[in-house]
């Protein structure tokens, strides 16, 4: 198993990052490569500066984010183990970044909003830099 923990300096980019940073908490994901069989994809851990998702896009090697597959609320601070039910067939050997995504930007809190490319429910960023980590189907 490989392991990985992708943490970004938190920044006062914004109110949220402001407090994270002077709470301690850098925002980060924290994820093991996992047979997927069961249809769930888990983090470990994940720290968030404010309520939002964990949301789990396509990857491949070029590291860029494409369709999202699954995605799971969170809140703001530690929460471990995060669970994510798939919405379609990921085979062993498929790339998955887990990514924090704000709750910011659309139109019902609680309700997730985001397509590719979209504000709504989008990516949270520090030093412009994405919050997320990359995991290999098992």
């Amino acid at each position: 198993m490989t392991r990985f923990t992708l943490s970004l300096a938190a920044a006062t980019l914004s109110a949220t990052a402001a407090f994270a940073g002077g709470h301690g908490m850098t925002p980060a994901v924290e994820a093991v490569d996992q047979d997927l069989s069961n249809g769930v994809v888990s983090a470990d851990k994940v720290t968030a500066s404010e309520n939002g998702w964990l949301v789990v896009h396509r990857t491949d090697t070029d590291m860029k984010p494409g369709p999202v597959v699954a995605y799971a609320p969170i809140r703001m601070g530690e929460t471990m183990d995060v669970a994510a039910i798939l919405q379609e067939d990921v085979a062993s050997g498929d790339m998955l970044m887990l990514m924090v995504h704000s709750e910011a930007g659309g139109m019902e809190t609680g309700v997730f909003e985001y397509t590719l490319g979209a504000k709504e429910d989008g990516p949270i960023r520090v030093d412009d830099k994405l919050v997320m980590g990359t995991i290999t189907a098992q």
